[in-house]
C-alpha cells in the first residue's frame, strides 16, 4: 500500500520525529504547504482593549488577578492587561 502524497516532506518528517501519527503529520504537512491556509490560526479574534469599556477591562483584570485595578484609568488597565 503506497503512502498518500505528502506536499511538504520536511514538515512531515519533522512531525513524525516529534511523535505525531502518520495521518496527523500528513494533514499538518499538507495544510502548511497550501498558501491559502494557515493551520496554526485558531479561534476568533477579540476586539482590541481600546474598544472595551472600563467595566469590561476591570472585569478581565479581576479574572487574572491584577491588583489596584479599581483605581486604574482605562489606559492603565490596558497596559496592565498587556503586561500579563
Amino acid at each position: 500500500m503506497s503512502r498518500p502524497r505528502i506536499k511538504d516532506e520536511d514538515t512531515y518528517e519533522a512531525l513524525r520525529r516529534d511523535g505525531a501519527s502518520k495521518s496527523k503529520a500528513a494533514r499538518i504537512a499538507n495544510a502548511s504547504a497550501d498558501p491559502d491556509r494557515n493551520p496554526s490560526a485558531r479561534g476568533g479574534a477579540a476586539p482590541p482593549y481600546e474598544d472595551w469599556t472600563v467595566k469590561d477591562l476591570r472585569a478581565r483584570a479581576a479574572e487574572i488577578g491584577i491588583d489596584g485595578r479599581s483605581r486604574m484609568r482605562k489606559a492603565e488597565l490596558i497596559e496592565a492587561l498587556r503586561d500579563r
